[in-house]
């Protein structure tokens, strides 16, 4: 086959992970990015005296596509792994979960109530993923699994704060992919939560990823926002924002459906509908560093109305003191449709209405104990697994020769996270690249 060349557009991991397996595979490949650093979701930034990922990551023993990633990088014996913690906000008190025994004796639920609940979690986490789970509402399932007083009191409100209003035309695959991860985090024998991450958080692994790139003489152009993708008689043209312009064999785009919908010229009019029929969930998550005295739960989740974020996650359980006066790291995630007004609201607007549910959360949480605080906001995360989701999944290989499209709306019974995107490349690399000549490895040159 002739050696071709590549452009692939958005150099978030999906991106140039899928960059890497084609240049392994024979071809000459280019990454365009339109922000100023790789990564996309898994992106760092500088947080007060620290840079730490934007948005909240952890790596799981069951990680395989990740942790094969990582051995390929250099950085697989780095990771360190830690048992965790998970806690319940609900009714305005705390409580642990992190064991049977604290389940056993969690206060909310009568005892048969948890043996539902119990048996919900562990019949999902071992229930192989079926088509039929795209055919039923999620709330349908639970409630007839567990009973409508386990759901009204447990499901239904962290069904409201994952999905808000959308959770009513989710299906159950979605508690399903939850679940299934959730429960590949616990060991066999304990049942505790066991957490990786690398030193430095995926600011290092993407600086890994990219050097090894440049080994494979794979170039990623950040700042190249593509504006146009054109189908020519000798090929393809990338028409970017600076006006610059490049011509190429093929072109995979990596970007959310609305994006790709905007930026690819030559779809057919049904390609169009579907892609701009995929409904997307956003995410606005506040970071902040605060020496505020808080529990030790790496997560926790929160069933509470009056909170306005989702959970409240403390990386600092997990990695330890990362910055100088060992305040903690905490995310506050707050998910929401795509076309939310939130997305626009300006930052001193919300980041009142985070400090009112940290003062629910954490009563002696004072504003003067915050050493630094952002918020990271992306409209495009998760596309939400509507019921009959797998029949209106855009195809990966499109009507014009040569286009192909691989996003987050291609993974079918899993959930959103780095291993889920990076198995997502192995299976796109092969349908878009059947047959091909693989180019001998290069060594690995490990970043300072």
């Amino acid at each position: 086959m002739p050696r071709l060349r590549w452009a692939v557009v958005g150099g978030g991991m999906l991106g140039i992970t899928l960059a890497l397996r084609l240049s392994q595979r024979g071809h000459d490949v280019i990454v365009l990015e339109g922000s100023h650093q790789v990564g996309g979701l898994a992106s760092a930034w500088r947080l007060g005296d620290i840079v730490w990922d934007r948005f909240y990551h952890v790596i799981l023993s069951t990680d395989a596509y990740t942790r094969a990633l990582l051995d390929e990088l250099g950085l697989a014996s780095e990771i360190t792994w830690k048992t965790t913690r998970t806690g319940f906000f609900i009714d305005g008190k705390w409580y642990s979960l992190s064991n049977v025994w604290e389940f056993l004796a969690f206060p909310p639920l009568p005892l048969l109530d948890k043996f539902r609940l119990a048996y919900t979690i562990w019949k999902a986490s071992r229930l192989d993923y079926d088509h039929n789970l795209d055919e039923i509402p999620v709330a349908d399932w639970l409630e007839n699994q567990c009973g409508k007083r386990v759901f009204d009191k447990i499901w239904l409100p962290l069904l409201k704060a994952k999905l808000g209003q959308e959770y009513q035309s989710v299906s159950a695959s979605f508690i399903h992919a939850t679940i299934q991860r959730m429960y590949a985090a616990r060991r066999t024998r304990t049942k505790q939560e066991l957490f990786g991450v690398v030193p430095g958080g995926y600011a290092r692994i993407c600086q890994a990823l990219t050097e090894y790139l440049a080994n494979w003489d794979v170039p990623v152009l950040c700042g190249s926002q593509v504006e146009a993708v054109r189908r020519t008689e000798k090929g393809f043209v990338v028409e970017c924002a600076d006006g610059s312009q490049l011509s190429c064999d093929r072109v995979a785009v990596t970007a959310p459906c609305p994006i790709t919908a905007a930026i690819c010229k030559d779809l057919s009019s049904s390609e169009y509908h579907d892609l701009r029929s995929v409904r997307y969930l956003g995410v606005i998550c506040a970071s902040l560093l605060t020496v505020t005295d808080i529990p030790s739960y790496y997560i926790t989740n929160i069933a509470d109305d009056r909170v306005f974020f989702t959970a409240a996650i403390n990386m600092s359980s997990l990695v330890g003191p990362l910055s100088s006066q060992s305040a903690s790291l905490l995310y506050l995630p707050k998910y929401v449709a795509a076309d939310d007004p939130l997305h626009t609201l300006p930052d001193r607007d919300l980041q009142g209405q985070f400090y009112e549910g940290l003062r629910i959360l954490y009563p002696r949480f004072h504003p003067g104990e915050i050493q630094a605080f952002r918020i990271a906001r992306a409209r495009y995360v998760l596309p939400l697994p509507v019921l009959r989701y797998r029949h209106k999944v855009p195809p990966m290989i499109t009507s014009v020769p040569g286009l192909y499209l691989v996003n987050s709306s291609h993974i079918i019974g899993g959930t959103l996270n780095v291993n889920e995107t990076l198995k997502l490349v192995d299976t796109a690399v092969h349908r878009l690249c059947p047959e091909t000549t693989h180019r001998p490895a290069v060594n690995v040159t490990q970043p300072c």
